[in-house]
C-alpha cells in the first residue's frame, strides 16, 4: 500500500514510508518555484515530525528566493488567513490533519489563503515531475522572518463578527471541557474562550504532537472528553482536531453530537441572522437542506475537499458553508474550514436559546450516519469497484458528482475514493441506526463480490 499521498493541494504520508525528506524538499522547491520568488507564509500543526519537516521545507523555498514567513505552531485556518493578511504568493501548512501521529503532511495555499485548485497543483506538481526547480545563486537566495501576530489577528477577525453578541456569551458563563489533542488547538482555543467569558477544563492542551488517542475527533474518539463533561457538570465539550481546522461537540449530558451537527447548528444560527445560500459538499447531512428550506434559503453540493466548497461558496455568495466532517466555514472571517469559527457561532446559538446543548441538538431534524472503509491497492481497483456500483444501481437515482451516491426518498448512500487516505468511503445517512448500518453493509458486500 502507498504510504505516500500527492493531491493538486499538496501531500501527506508516513514519515520515512513515504514522506521523506526528500519528497518535502522537492516539493517546498516546486512550490518555491511556482511562488517566483514570493513571500511564502509557513506554519505546522505540533506533531514530533514537525521542525524536522519545517528545516526541509524551508531549506526549499530558500533555494527558490523565496521570502519566508515563519507564523509557527498554528491552526490551519490561522496560517490561510496570514497568508490572505500578509499578501504572500502562496503558503504552506505543515500537517497531516486528522492522520495519526507518525504522518505528516504538506498543505499548498493560493495567495488567497485558499487551497491549490486543480489547475494550480497541476502546475506545481509538473514542477516537481520535471525537476524544474527555479534554483538560485548563493547572490538570489531567499530570506527567513518571523511573524508572531497570527493566531492574534485571527481571533481579533473572529471576535469582530457583527453577529456575535460578546456581552450576552459572557453573561452565560458556559463552563467547556476543551480537548485540543496536544494539537495546533492549543495555542488559540483556550484564548478564544477567555475572550468569551467561558469557565474551562482542558485535556491534552500543550501542543507537544504526542496524540494521546487516534486524533480525528469522531465520537468514538471523544470518551475521555465525554466522562470530563460529565464530571465537572460543564455545559458542552469541545474537540478539535490536530491543526484545529474540525470540531466537534459533545452536550452537557457527555454524549457526542456526531460531527455533522457542527455544521447543522452553525448554519441554523447564522440563517437566522441572514437569509442566503449554503454550500457544502455530497458527503454532508441532508439536515442541511431540511434547516435552509426551514429558513427559505437553498443548498449547493460540490465534490468532497475544502477547496471545491470554498470556491463555489465564493461563486454564489454563500453566507456559510462547510463540510460535514465538522468543517464551518464562515466568508466573513475567510473562505476555509474554521474551529475557532464554529466554537463562536455555537456558543452565541446557545446563548440564545433557553435550554441545554441536548435541547438545541433535538431542535433539528434527526438523521444517522454510517461509515465504513475499505483499503484499495491501486486507482485501478477504486475505478472498477465504482463501475461495479454504478451498474448495480443504474436504475435507481444517482448522483456521480464525487464517486456513486445513491439517493433514495429519506436516504442516502455514497461509495468515494479518499483525498486523504488510500481507501474507498463509503457512506450512508437514514432515519434509524438499523437503515443506515444495512445501506452500508449493502455496499460492503457488493464490493467484496
Amino acid at each position: 500500500m502507498s504510504q505516500l499521498m500527492v493531491s493538486i493541494s499538496g501531500v501527506r504520508g508516513i514519515i520515512d514510508q513515504g514522506l521523506t525528506p526528500e519528497v518535502a524538499l522537492s516539493f517546498a522547491q516546486a512550490f518555491g518555484s511556482y511562488c517566483n520568488g514570493g513571500k511564502v507564509v509557513i506554519g505546522r500543526d505540533s506533531r514530533v515530525s514537525g521542525p524536522m519537516i519545517q528545516n526541509v521545507v524551508t531549506a526549499g523555498l530558500l533555494a527558490t528566493g523565496c521570502q519566508v514567513i515563519d507564523v509557527g505552531i498554528a491552526p490551519t485556518p490561522t496560517v490561510q488567513l496570514a497568508t490572505e493578511n500578509l499578501h504572500a504568493a502562496g503558503g504552506i501548512i505543515l500537517t497531516a490533519s486528522h492522520n495519526p501521529v507518525m504522518w505528516n503532511g504538506l498543505k499548498l495555499l493560493a495567495p488567497d489563503g485558499l487551497f491549490l485548485d486543480g489547475e494550480q497543483g497541476a502546475q506545481v506538481l509538473a514542477l516537481r515531475e520535471q525537476r524544474n526547480f527555479a534554483l538560485k545563486t548563493w547572490e538570489g537566495l531567499g530570506s527567513a522572518s518571523v511573524y508572531e501576530k497570527a493566531v492574534t489577528d485571527h481571533l481579533k477577525k473572529v471576535l469582530g463578527l457583527s453577529f456575535l453578541n460578546l456581552a450576552a456569551i459572557r453573561q452565560r458563563k458556559f463552563k467547556v471541557v476543551a480537548d485540543c489533542v496536544h494539537g495546533a488547538g492549543g495555542v488559540i482555543v483556550p484564548q478564544l474562550l477567555e475572550a468569551l467569558g467561558c469557565e474551562t477544563v482542558f485535556l491534552n492542551l500543550e501542543p507537544t504532537g504526542r496524540f494521546p488517542r487516534n486524533p480525528e475527533p469522531t465520537p468514538e474518539n471523544l470518551t475521555q472528553l465525554g466522562e470530563a463533561v460529565r464530571a465537572h457538570r460543564a455545559d458542552l465539550g469541545l474537540a478539535v482536531d490536530p491543526d484545529a481546522d474540525r470540531l466537534a461537540l459533545v452536550s452537557e449530558k457527555g454524549v457526542p453530537l456526531g460531527e455533522e451537527y457542527t455544521l447543522a447548528l452553525a448554519v441554523d444560527f447564522l440563517l437566522r441572522e441572514r437569509k442566503g445560500k449554503v454550500a457544502a459538499n455530497v458527503s454532508t447531512s441532508m439536515v442541511l437542506d431540511d434547516i435552509a428550506a426551514k429558513y427559505g434559503c437553498a443548498v449547493e453540493r460540490t465534490r468532497v475537499g475544502e477547496i471545491n466548497v470554498a470556491k463555489r461558496m465564493r461563486e454564489i455568495g454563500a453566507v456559510i458553508g462547510g463540510e460535514g466532517n465538522g468543517g464551518v466555514i464562515l466568508p466573513d472571517v475567510h473562505l476555509g474550514r474554521d474551529a475557532m469559527v464554529g466554537i463562536a457561532l455555537i456558543l452565541q446559538h446557545l446563548a440564545n436559546f433557553p435550554g441545554p446543548l441536548s435541547e438545541l441538538h433535538l431542535s433539528l431534524p434527526q438523521y444517522v450516519m454510517c461509515r465504513r472503509k475499505v483499503e484499495v491497492e491501486t486507482q485501478a481497483q477504486t475505478a472498477k469497484l465504482l463501475e461495479r456500483i454504478k451498474g448495480k444501481y443504474r436504475n435507481e437515482k444517482l448522483d456521480l458528482l464525487d464517486g456513486v451516491k445513491i439517493l433514495r426518498a429519506q436516504s442516502w448512500v455514497q461509495v468515494r475514493a479518499s483525498n486523504t487516505e488510500p481507501i474507498i468511503r463509503i457512506m450512508s445517512e437514514a432515519a434509524t441506526p438499523a437503515e443506515a448500518e444495512g445501506l452500508c453493509e449493502e455496499l460492503m458486500a457488493l464490493m467484496k463480490t
